[in-house]
Parts: C-alpha cells; sequence; structure tokens
C-alpha cells in the first residue's frame, strides 16, 4: 500500500515562511510528477504548484515569486518551500505524485497564517 507522508504544516504570522515535505512510503516505483494542491476553507481543492520528472515546474498565479517546490528523487520526496504566507495562504496542503502511471494523495497538512 503506497503511502504519502506529509509533514512542516503548522501556524505563521503573516510574513512567515513553513517547509512542506512528503515523502513516498513504498520503493520500487516510478515517481513522475509531483504536485502540491491545497483546500482553503469553503473553497475547491486548488493546485499551486507541481514539478516535472525532469524538474520543470509551474505555479499558480497566487503563489508565484512566493512558493518553491523542489524533488528529491534519492529521498522519494517533494518539497514546498512557503514564503511571505498571507491569511489567503491558510488551507489544507496535500501532495500528489506520479507513481507507475497512477496518482496518490497524501493526507493533507494544516496550514494556519494569522496574526
Amino acid at each position: 500500500q503506497v503511502q504519502l507522508v506529509e509533514s512542516g504544516g503548522g501556524s505563521v504570522q503573516p510574513g512567515g515562511s513553513l517547509r512542506l515535505s512528503c515523502v513516498v512510503s513504498e520503493s520500487g516505483f516510478t515517481i513522475t510528477t509531483m504536485a502540491w494542491h491545497r483546500r482553503a476553507p469553503g473553497k475547491e481543492r486548488e493546485l499551486i504548484a507541481l514539478i516535472t520528472r525532469a524538474g520543470a515546474t509551474n505555479y499558480r498565479d497566487s503563489v508565484k515569486g512566493r512558493f518553491t517546490i523542489s524533488r528529491d528523487d534519492t529521498k522519494k520526496a517533494v518539497y514546498l518551500q512557503m514564503d511571505s504566507l498571507g491569511p489567503e495562504d491558510t488551507a489544507v496542503y496535500y501532495c500528489n505524485v506520479g507513481l507507475n502511471g497512477m496518482y496518490y494523495w497524501g493526507q493533507g497538512t494544516q496550514v494556519t497564517v494569522a496574526s
């Protein structure tokens, strides 16, 4: 059973930073695209950043210049560095990873930005 284990969420003041991590529990898979999504209270889940196997990245406009996605295939991990956080970034963040043609979700980690 493939599991994606997320960590790094928490509470932070506006202007602060957090780094999310997501690690794939199993070996022997070909990891393709890795991504982060989030669901804010009362809103639909949205894609905010992705990184391809080749390392190409793409970001939602609202996080461009503030968030950075990266991956370490040797650790089967994807990261999301979040800087200049604002209250609008409050959400549950989910990683999503492509493994051998299927996509798996992390359990979600809460990020709260408040004074």
